[in-house]
């Protein structure tokens, strides 16, 4: 593919990051949406270390909006301490934190932008365990159009990459497939859940 069509999915995958984001920002700063905490900061954590693997594993230009995302995922999870949004803290919130503290040290012992990418992508998803709980409950809470359009923006992060591997690929197609499910999930609880 054309690296000038790769540059411009990148752009169009960091602009959804903001477009995204910035009303998710919003929304937290209003009381609307209320992250939770642990989630964010394991997101935050494997986002940006997922970016310097796939950069590592050349990823180019398709790498960009995962790393833009991660400085912008890292200050949502100091924002969701800050406001106390959800820090609502279960055994089960642990299990899945505690999961994911335990598998970094494997990425850092292999040294391999594939293992790293691998490993991280099952912290990241294990991150989605306190807000699938959450959400469950509370589904109003959640925003639907920001992970609908982290979805996109994971769609158009893969269209960007300048190499195709697992270590390049595996974390925006499990990130959009999670998503996914959290968009099914939270539309179906809303239905069954009176406000």
């Amino acid at each position: 593919m054309d690296s000038s069509l790769k540059l411009f999915f990148s752009g169009v995958a960091i602009l959804l990051t903001f477009v995204a984001f910035v009303p998710y920002i919003r929304s937290i700063l209003a009381g609307i949406t209320k992250p939770h905490v642990f989630s964010w900061v394991i997101w935050g954590t494997t986002t940006v270390i997922v970016f310097f693997a796939q950069l590592e594993a050349k990823g180019g230009i398709g790498a960009w909006p995962i790393g833009v995302s991660g400085a912008i995922t890292t200050f949502i999870a100091a924002l969701a301490f800050i406001k106390c949004s959800d820090i609502s803290i279960t055994r089960t919130d642990w299990l899945f934190f505690l999961s994911a503290l335990a598998s970094l040290p494997f990425w850092y012992f292999t040294s391999d932008p594939l293992w790293a990418v691998v490993v991280l992508t099952a912290v990241d998803l294990l991150g989605f365990g306190p807000t699938i709980r959450k959400a469950y409950d509370f589904p109003h809470e959640e925003n639907i159009p920001f992970f609908l359009l982290f979805m996109a923006r994971n769609t158009f992060a893969l269209l960007a990459l300048e190499s195709y591997s697992v270590a390049t690929a595996l974390f925006p197609l499990s990130v959009s497939c999670a998503c996914l499910f959290l968009l099914i999930m939270v539309s179906y609880r809303r239905k069954v859940v009176c406000v």
